[in-house]
Protein backbone atom coordinates (compact mmCIF):
# COMPACT_ATOMS: atom_id res chain seq x y z
CA UNK A 1 0.00 0.00 0.00
CA UNK A 2 2.66 1.98 0.60
CA UNK A 3 3.77 1.79 -3.21
CA UNK A 4 0.49 2.73 -4.25
CA UNK A 5 0.05 5.99 -2.04
CA UNK A 6 3.86 6.83 -3.43
CA UNK A 7 2.76 6.09 -6.78
CA UNK A 8 -0.63 8.17 -6.19
CA UNK A 9 1.63 10.86 -4.25
CA UNK A 10 3.97 11.32 -7.38
CA UNK A 11 1.09 10.92 -10.48
CA UNK A 12 -0.73 13.45 -8.29
CA UNK A 13 2.15 15.91 -7.91
CA UNK A 14 3.06 15.34 -12.08
CA UNK A 15 -0.48 16.53 -12.52
CA UNK A 16 -0.26 19.64 -10.34
CA UNK A 17 3.36 20.23 -12.15
CA UNK A 18 2.28 19.84 -15.17
CA UNK A 19 -0.76 21.73 -15.16
CA UNK A 20 1.22 24.87 -13.57
CA UNK A 21 3.25 24.31 -16.90
CA UNK A 22 0.35 24.54 -19.25
CA UNK A 23 -0.76 27.78 -17.70
CA UNK A 24 2.98 29.18 -17.94
CA UNK A 25 3.27 27.65 -21.45
CA UNK A 26 0.02 29.84 -22.27
CA UNK A 27 1.08 32.76 -20.34
CA UNK A 28 4.54 32.59 -22.59
CA UNK A 29 2.82 32.21 -25.94
CA UNK A 30 -0.01 34.96 -25.13
CA UNK A 31 3.17 37.30 -23.57
CA UNK A 32 5.35 36.28 -27.12
CA UNK A 33 2.11 37.07 -29.39
CA UNK A 34 1.79 40.36 -27.87
CA UNK A 35 5.67 40.65 -28.17
CA UNK A 36 5.09 39.98 -32.17
CA UNK A 37 2.41 42.29 -32.54
CA UNK A 38 4.68 45.53 -31.12
CA UNK A 39 7.46 44.30 -33.83
CA UNK A 40 4.94 44.65 -36.59
CA UNK A 41 3.79 47.72 -34.76
CA UNK A 42 7.27 48.82 -34.08
CA UNK A 43 8.65 47.54 -38.01
CA UNK A 44 5.19 49.53 -39.44
CA UNK A 45 6.29 52.73 -38.33
CA UNK A 46 10.07 52.52 -39.02
CA UNK A 47 8.89 51.95 -42.25
CA UNK A 48 7.15 55.35 -42.44
CA UNK A 49 9.55 56.77 -40.60
CA UNK A 50 12.44 56.08 -43.20
CA UNK A 51 9.63 57.17 -46.24
CA UNK A 52 9.26 60.41 -44.11
CA UNK A 53 12.82 60.72 -44.29
CA UNK A 54 13.47 59.85 -48.05
CA UNK A 55 10.10 62.12 -48.77
CA UNK A 56 12.17 65.74 -46.42
CA UNK A 57 15.27 64.59 -48.27
CA UNK A 58 13.41 64.86 -52.01
CA UNK A 59 12.05 68.27 -50.41
CA UNK A 60 15.05 69.60 -50.27
CA UNK A 61 16.90 68.43 -53.39
CA UNK A 62 13.80 70.02 -54.96
CA UNK A 63 14.27 73.32 -53.18
CA UNK A 64 17.98 73.12 -54.52
CA UNK A 65 17.20 73.14 -57.73
CA UNK A 66 14.12 75.37 -58.20
CA UNK A 67 15.48 78.18 -60.40
CA UNK A 68 13.38 81.64 -59.78
CA UNK A 69 12.44 83.46 -62.97
CA UNK A 70 14.29 86.62 -63.28
CA UNK A 71 14.48 89.40 -66.51
CA UNK A 72 17.38 90.06 -68.49
CA UNK A 73 19.91 92.46 -66.27
CA UNK A 74 20.01 94.88 -69.55
CA UNK A 75 15.40 94.77 -69.03
CA UNK A 76 14.87 94.39 -65.35
CA UNK A 77 14.74 97.71 -63.28
CA UNK A 78 12.73 100.96 -64.25
CA UNK A 79 12.39 102.59 -66.69
CA UNK A 80 10.68 105.39 -67.79
CA UNK A 81 7.58 104.94 -70.27
CA UNK A 82 5.18 107.01 -72.93
CA UNK A 83 2.02 105.52 -74.24
CA UNK A 84 0.60 107.21 -77.44
CA UNK A 85 -2.79 106.01 -78.69
CA UNK A 86 -2.33 105.22 -81.98
CA UNK A 87 -5.40 103.74 -82.47
CA UNK A 88 -9.19 103.71 -80.73
CA UNK A 89 -12.95 102.78 -81.43
CA UNK A 90 -13.55 103.24 -77.97
CA UNK A 91 -15.07 106.16 -76.23
CA UNK A 92 -12.38 105.63 -72.93
CA UNK A 93 -9.33 106.15 -75.28
CA UNK A 94 -8.64 109.51 -77.74
CA UNK A 95 -6.42 109.06 -80.50
CA UNK A 96 -3.16 110.91 -79.89
CA UNK A 97 -3.78 110.81 -75.71
CA UNK A 98 -0.31 110.48 -73.46
CA UNK A 99 0.57 108.59 -70.64
CA UNK A 100 4.02 108.77 -68.97
CA UNK A 101 4.77 106.17 -66.20
CA UNK A 102 7.15 104.19 -64.38
CA UNK A 103 7.38 100.89 -65.49
CA UNK A 104 9.83 98.13 -62.99
CA UNK A 105 10.62 94.80 -65.23
CA UNK A 106 10.54 92.82 -61.43
CA UNK A 107 9.58 89.18 -60.64
CA UNK A 108 7.88 87.25 -57.49
CA UNK A 109 8.33 84.05 -56.77
CA UNK A 110 6.66 82.33 -59.19
CA UNK A 111 7.02 84.77 -62.63
CA UNK A 112 8.33 87.44 -64.40
CA UNK A 113 6.00 91.00 -63.51
CA UNK A 114 6.05 94.57 -64.71
CA UNK A 115 4.48 96.79 -62.67
CA UNK A 116 3.17 100.42 -63.78
CA UNK A 117 3.58 103.30 -61.44
CA UNK A 118 2.20 106.76 -61.45
CA UNK A 119 2.51 109.75 -58.89
CA UNK A 120 4.52 106.41 -56.78
CA UNK A 121 1.03 104.41 -56.66
CA UNK A 122 1.01 100.86 -58.27
CA UNK A 123 -1.23 101.31 -61.17
CA UNK A 124 -1.06 97.89 -62.93
CA UNK A 125 0.61 94.53 -62.59
CA UNK A 126 1.14 92.87 -66.03
CA UNK A 127 2.35 89.07 -66.11
CA UNK A 128 5.50 88.85 -68.13
CA UNK A 129 7.62 86.49 -70.47
CA UNK A 130 10.38 86.79 -72.51
CA UNK A 131 10.59 84.63 -76.20
CA UNK A 132 12.87 85.00 -79.10
CA UNK A 133 13.95 88.98 -77.44
CA UNK A 134 10.59 89.76 -77.26
CA UNK A 135 8.57 90.76 -74.64
CA UNK A 136 5.29 89.70 -73.92
CA UNK A 137 3.32 91.66 -71.11
CA UNK A 138 -0.32 90.59 -70.38
CA UNK A 139 -2.93 92.05 -67.71
CA UNK A 140 -6.43 91.12 -67.53
CA UNK A 141 -9.28 91.90 -65.20
CA UNK A 142 -11.10 89.14 -63.07
CA UNK A 143 -14.69 88.09 -63.43
CA UNK A 144 -15.99 90.42 -61.58
CA UNK A 145 -15.25 93.72 -62.60
CA UNK A 146 -17.61 96.40 -64.28
CA UNK A 147 -15.39 96.11 -67.49
CA UNK A 148 -13.99 92.91 -69.07
CA UNK A 149 -10.51 94.62 -69.77
CA UNK A 150 -7.82 92.75 -71.88
CA UNK A 151 -4.32 94.28 -72.37
CA UNK A 152 -1.40 92.86 -74.16
CA UNK A 153 2.17 94.86 -74.79
CA UNK A 154 4.44 93.30 -76.92
CA UNK A 155 7.99 95.15 -76.98
CA UNK A 156 10.04 93.76 -79.81
CA UNK A 157 12.21 96.73 -80.46
CA UNK A 158 14.88 96.54 -77.50
CA UNK A 159 17.94 98.34 -77.33
CA UNK A 160 20.34 98.75 -73.95
CA UNK A 161 18.70 102.11 -73.27
CA UNK A 162 15.52 102.26 -75.32
CA UNK A 163 12.77 99.56 -75.69
CA UNK A 164 9.80 99.88 -78.22
CA UNK A 165 6.26 98.12 -78.81
CA UNK A 166 2.61 98.21 -78.91
CA UNK A 167 -0.19 97.88 -76.67
CA UNK A 168 -3.58 96.95 -77.44
CA UNK A 169 -6.66 96.98 -75.14
CA UNK A 170 -9.81 95.22 -75.46
CA UNK A 171 -12.77 96.40 -73.65
CA UNK A 172 -15.98 94.01 -73.22
CA UNK A 173 -14.79 92.15 -76.27
CA UNK A 174 -16.70 94.92 -77.84
CA UNK A 175 -14.24 98.05 -78.64
CA UNK A 176 -10.24 97.98 -79.35
CA UNK A 177 -7.77 100.65 -78.48
CA UNK A 178 -3.71 100.47 -79.68
CA UNK A 179 -1.12 102.74 -78.17
CA UNK A 180 2.47 103.23 -79.38
CA UNK A 181 4.85 102.48 -75.94
CA UNK A 182 8.49 103.94 -75.76
CA UNK A 183 10.62 103.35 -72.42
CA UNK A 184 13.48 104.76 -72.49
CA UNK A 185 15.89 103.49 -68.99
CA UNK A 186 15.24 105.82 -65.76
CA UNK A 187 18.40 107.89 -64.35
CA UNK A 188 19.34 105.86 -60.97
Amino acid sequence: MKKNTIFILLTAALLIISCGDKEKEAGLAAREQQLLEKEKLFAQKESEYQSLLKMRDSIFAKKDSVTIASWPTGIAGLWTGKVICTESNCSDYVIGDQRTDAWEFDSDSTQLVTKIINNNNLVRIYSGKMDNNEIKLNFKTDSTSKKMVDMNVILNDISANKIKGTRTIAVDNTCMAKFSVELVRAAK
